[in-house]
């Protein structure tokens, strides 16, 4: 990597970090936020569903925005947007108004992977390592922000925890706002046109769009959406399904009862940052629609052994979390490289937007259904539904390998 690679890398690893510090600490909050606004998990579900769909939502026009004025501006404004919302998040006084706060986070959320990712696939010479070391850091921001909460709510409550987490987004906006680099030297240097299919009107967006939708990046459109489902609808209330094995009670500490299973969800979620960067290493070194088909089989097979491990014991149970943790990243580089295969650097940004509005916006039922499922049944239904999606994602990998 260059010294512009390592400039734009950092810049894109601190918005990254600092989107997934957020994106996960929200469903810490929900375990409390079921008790203290008197709601049900399908209820909290639909409005955690609710933001992280707009973040989904926001996606495409985000894509859009990032061809026509670069990255940069956009990833500032998302950071601050982000550090706003959570200050608002943490003087809600009802469920209606922590909703809105959740929607804001969400619109400002929406901005940053689609202007992120261009400027990493534009910009970077070294493109897979540049996804690793953005992968990685997004797994800091994953593992630190719902450990942070977990330690600082042994001894505050939840909204002095929100409150404190308003700064590290101001942190990094200033910090981002100090680099300088070239947003394009990547797609220079492979000789690719950044300019000629700059969507400028309605007919060039669609225009753009329809040459998109020719070829293997629908198969790649559609497999993020079964990765949104899956990663959404395990995640959201992964605490809560750990909070409730006999193997993680409370315990008292300082006269305030702790959560065990909130360490354990932070100590998967950090083995995502090593998956993070072996996907982003994978895809430099093998196809990567060999390595689409071998992630999504393996996160069929943890969803379907997820629940006989807990029931088995903690070490089982620890594997199998270790497991997902470190296969349910490593997908999201391998994505990022697919969707970079198979479309043209004009049109990145576009291709983006389209791919988060299906993670983000679509993947993002994947909350609302779990609340649903897990208020109407059990934990074990919920899996096997969730790997019925990682299976259906594993043969529309294998469908783009044989193509390819």
């Amino acid at each position: 990597m260059d010294a512009n690679d390592r400039a734009l890398t950092a810049f894109a690893m601190l918005g990254h970090a600092t989107f997934h510090t957020y994106e996960l600490v929200i469903p810490v909050f929900v375990a409390i936020w079921i008790d203290a606004f008197t709601a049900s998990p399908a209820l909290l579900g639909l409005v955690a569903g609710a933001s992280y769909a707009l973040v989904g939502v926001g996606a495409l026009p985000s894509g859009v925005l990032a061809d026509r004025v670069g990255s940069k501006r956009l990833v500032l404004a998302c950071l601050v947007g982000m550090g706003a919302a959570f200050g608002l998040v943490s003087v809600a006084p009802t469920l209606p108004v922590l909703a809105v706060a959740l929607l804001l986070w969400g619109a400002a959320a929406s901005i940053y992977h689609p202007a992120g990712l261009a400027l990493l696939s534009r910009g970077a010479r070294a493109r897979g390592t540049a996804f690793a070391y953005h992968g990685a850091a997004g797994n800091v921001g994953v593992a630190v922000g719902p450990l942070l909460a977990a330690v600082l709510l042994v001894f505050v409550g939840w909204r002095a925890v929100a409150a404190v987490l308003v700064v590290p987004a101001l942190v990094a906006a200033l910090a981002g706002w100090r680099l300088e680099f070239d947003e394009t030297a990547g797609s220079a240097a492979r000789e690719a046109d950044v300019d000629s299919g700059t969507p400028d009107s309605l007919r060039g967006f669609l225009t753009d769009s329809r040459l998109l939708f020719t070829g293997g990046f629908v198969l790649v459109l559609v497999m993020g959406v079964l990765y949104g489902l899956y990663y959404r609808g395990a995640v959201t209330f992964l605490p809560e399904v750990l909070g409730g094995l006999p193997l993680f009670e409370p315990v008292e500490v300082y006269g305030r009862a702790v959560e065990p299973s909130q360490y354990v969800y932070s100590g998967l979620l950090l083995l995502g940052g090593v998956g993070q960067y072996a996907g982003g290493w994978l895809v430099d070194r093998v196809p990567v629609e060999r390595v689409l088909v071998g992630s999504y089989a393996a996160l069929a097979a943890i969803a379907v052994v997820f629940v006989p491990a807990a029931d088995a014991g903690l070490w089982p149970l620890l594997t199998v979390a270790a497991a997902f943790g470190f296969c349910a990243f490593l997908v999201a580089p391998v994505n990022q490289e697919a969707i970079s295969a198979y479309s043209g650097a004009d049109v990145r940004g576009l291709s983006f937007g389209y791919s988060y509005t299906a993670i983000f916006g679509v993947g993002a039922l994947g909350s609302s259904l779990a609340g649903l499922v897990l208020t109407r049944s059990t934990p074990a239904i919920l899996f096997l539904l969730l790997a019925g999606l990682a299976g259906c994602a594993a043969v529309l990998a294998g469908v783009l390998l044989v193509r390819s």
